[in-house]
Order: structure tokens, then C-alpha cells, then sequence
């Protein structure tokens, strides 16, 4: 059984898809990142960054339970654990490539021009110029190289599509004022509907729904969320 420790925001719902599409039996543990149930000490025996996604997998390598934290790490441990979505021998140089290209480049970059267009509370133009054209950047590179492809490996669907589609889905957020924020980028946008007509997406973004999560942006939140912005006595 996987425990899989949620809150609905891009890199779970990475997650959320590849369960859904490998068909695992899981268990959602919300975690209400708002309120900063990610910093309580339960929560930091598990993943000591304070940050979901998280798995606690009952069933891991050798019946031993095993504890993964970080989307990218989860999602590479189940392509492994399942076969599945993992590439090919052949592939697994450009499923690499690709994969840490979003980990470490589209991902951050977007997560960084979400938040300072929209949740910082001062407008610094050249940190929203720097983050959103970094973002546009990464579509770009990703864009071309879709040309002509159906999934970033090809014909084959795997995590790196998936780890695309968490963040993809966040398009209007990274290009606020735009009436199709990936409209620049039609392969990249073909490519985010694709995997969004899938049934399992459909599935993926009903994980979570049945839990109340905190909605309100507040003093709190804003001291749960990015606790490195006060002194370490005074962040939750």
C-alpha cells in the first residue's frame, strides 16, 4: 500500500497521475500545507524538507517499508517499482534528460515566476522579468523539441510527460494576462492536452478533492509557506 502525502499544488499532482495510471492501490494523507502541517514532527520524520509530495510505500524493495520524498524521486521510484512509464534501455539516456530538464529548470522556473507575480507581497520587476522569461525559456527549448513528437520520449508516454503536465497545468499562473498561456507553444500545448484527455488525469485531479484544505492566503499561511522569509524563531 502507498501512503501518499498530498496537498493539491503541482508536484503531487505529478504523483496523483502516475498512480492513477499505473493503477496502485494508495492512500491519501492530506496535508494541509497552508495551515503548515508540512512542518509538524510527524511530518519531518518523513520528509525532513517540510514539502510534499511524500510516499511511504508498506510494500517496498524487499517487503521492506521504504520512505521517498520529492516528486521527482517518487516518481522515478515507482516507474522502477512498476516497470512502467520508466523508458526503454534504449530511451532512458533522452527519459533522463528530459526528466531533470523539468526538474530542475521548467519546474523551479515556473514555481518562482508563479510566486512573484502573484503571492509576493511586493512587485519586483526584475525578479518577475528574470523568473517569468526563464519559465517562457524552458517552454521554448521544450517546444522545439516536441516538434513532430507526440510525448517528449516520442511515441512513448512516460514520467517526463507527466512531470510536464503537473506544471503545465500552472500555464496561466506562470503568464498571468494571457487568454491561452501555452497558445506561444503549440507542441507544448498539444502536447499538455494530450496527457490531460487522459482518463487517469481525470482521476488525478479528483485526488484530494473530498478534503477541506485551507483556501485563505493570510499571516499564517504566508508564514507557513515561505518560512526562510522570517527569523527561524518566529516562521510557524
Amino acid at each position: 500500500m502507498i501512503h501518499f502525502y498530498f496537498h493539491p499544488t503541482p508536484n503531487p499532482a505529478k504523483v496523483a497521475l502516475f498512480l492513477e495510471e499505473a493503477g496502485l492501490a494508495y492512500e491519501v494523507v492530506p496535508v494541509d500545507t497552508r495551515k503548515g502541517e508540512q512542518h509538524a514532527r510527524g511530518f519531518r520524520a518523513i520528509n525532513p524538507n517540510g514539502k510534499v509530495p511524500a510516499v511511504i510505500d508498506t510494500d517496498g524493495p524487499g517487503g521492506v517499508e521504504a520512505r521517498i520524498f520529492d516528486s521527482n524521486a517518487i516518481l522515478i521510484y515507482l516507474a522502477e517499482k512498476t516497470g512502467r512509464f520508466g523508458g526503454t534501455a534504449a530511451n532512458r539516456p533522452e527519459l533522463l534528460s528530459w526528466f531533470f530538464f523539468i526538474a530542475t529548470g521548467l519546474g523551479p522556473f515556473s514555481g518562482q515566476a508563479v510566486h512573484f507575480q502573484n503571492a509576493a507581497p511586493e512587485k519586483v520587476a526584475y525578479a518577475i522579468n528574470r523568473y517569468r522569461r526563464e519559465a517562457e525559456r524552458h517552454y521554448e527549448v521544450l517546444d522545439r523539441h516536441l516538434e513532430g513528437r507526440p510525448y517528449i520520449l516520442g511515441d512513448d508516454y512516460s514520467i517526463a510527460d507527466m512531470s510536464a503536465w503537473g506544471w503545465l497545468d500552472r500555464a496561466n499562473f506562470v503568464r498571468p494576462g494571457e487568454d491561452d498561456p501555452l497558445a506561444d507553444f503549440p507542441n507544448l500545448r498539444a502536447l499538455f492536452h494530450r496527457v490531460n484527455d487522459r482518463p487517469a488525469a481525470a482521476r488525478a485531479r479528483l485526488v484530494g478533492t473530498d478534503h477541506a484544505f485551507k483556501k485563505e492566503m493570510d499571516e499564517e499561511s504566508r508564514r507557513a509557506l515561505f518560512p526562510s522569509n522570517y527569523p527561524a524563531t518566529e516562521a510557524v
